[in-house]
C-alpha cells in the first residue's frame, strides 16, 4: 500500500467475489499523474488549476490504453462489457469520460464525484444524447460534503432528463448517511457496484433458474 490515503484493496475484493462465481472481470487500475492528478482528472473546461489535461487522459484510455489491453487480453470489448470509473477527482473525469464517449463505455462506476469542480458539467450533461443503453452506479457519503448529496442528485435529475425515464440510462444511487471522503469507504462500496453493473443478470439468470428447479 503505497499510497498516502489508502487503497480500495481491489484484488482482494475481487477474489472475495470470484469466490461467489463472480470472476469473469478484468480491472485495470492506473496510477494517477501525482503533481498533475488535479489537471489530469479535470474536464476540458476547468482551468482553476491549471491548463486541463482531462482530454487527453480520457482519449489515452480510451483509444490507447483499451486497444492494447483487448488485443493482449481475453476481453469482451463491446461497450455492454466495458466500463469507466474512479472516485472523487477520479469520479468526475469518469463522467466526462462516459459523456465524451458513450459508444465505448456501457457502465460508469462513479464515487463520491467532486462535482463541485466542474459546475458546466450539468450543463454538458443536458447536451448529453447517448442512444445505447448505459448503467450508472453512484456512491455518496452525507459525511462528506454540505454540497455531495444535492449535486449528486442534481446530475441524476439531469441525465434521466436526458435518458427519456429511465428507457436508455439505468442509474443505482447509493447513499451512506454517515459515509466519509476516504478510500476505506469506496472500497467497501466497490464489490456492490460491480455487481449491479456487470453481474446483475447473470445473478438474475441464476435465480430464475433455481426457481424454475423447485417447481
Amino acid at each position: 500500500n503505497r499510497s498516502p490515503f489508502g487503497n480500495w484493496h481491489v484484488d482482494h475484493r475481487l477474489a472475495e467475489m470470484a469466490e461467489k462465481g463472480m470472476h469473469e472481470l478484468i480491472v485495470v487500475a492506473i496510477d494517477h499523474a501525482e503533481k498533475d492528478r488535479v489537471r489530469e482528472f479535470s474536464p476540458p473546461d476547468v482551468t482553476r488549476f491549471g491548463t486541463s489535461l482531462g482530454k487527453q487522459y480520457a482519449q489515452f484510455i480510451t483509444k490507447e490504453l483499451k486497444p492494447y489491453v483487448d488485443a493482449n487480453f481475453r476481453t469482451l470489448p463491446g461497450r455492454q462489457h466495458t466500463g469507466i470509473g474512479g472516485s472523487s477527482m477520479g469520479g468526475l473525469i469518469s463522467i466526462y469520460s462516459g459523456f465524451m464517449f458513450p459508444e465505448v463505455y456501457g457502465k460508469l462506476l462513479i464515487f463520491s464525484p467532486a462535482l463541485w469542480v466542474a459546475p458546466k458539467i450539468y450543463f454538458q450533461a443536458m447536451k448529453f444524447y447517448n442512444p445505447f443503453a448505459t448503467k450508472i452506479y453512484i456512491y455518496a457519503g452525507g459525511d462528506e460534503s454540505e454540497t455531495m448529496l444535492p449535486n449528486v442528485q442534481r446530475l441524476i435529475n439531469v441525465l434521466k432528463h436526458r435518458g427519456l425515464d429511465g428507457s436508455k440510462i439505468e442509474f443505482k444511487l447509493s447513499v451512506d448517511p454517515n459515509g466519509q471522503h476516504n478510500e476505506a469507504k469506496w472500497g467497501e462500496e466497490f464489490p456492490k457496484a460491480v455487481e449491479w453493473l456487470f453481474f446483475e443478470d447473470k445473478i438474475k439468470a441464476n435465480t430464475s433458474e433455481k426457481s424454475a428447479e423447485h417447481t
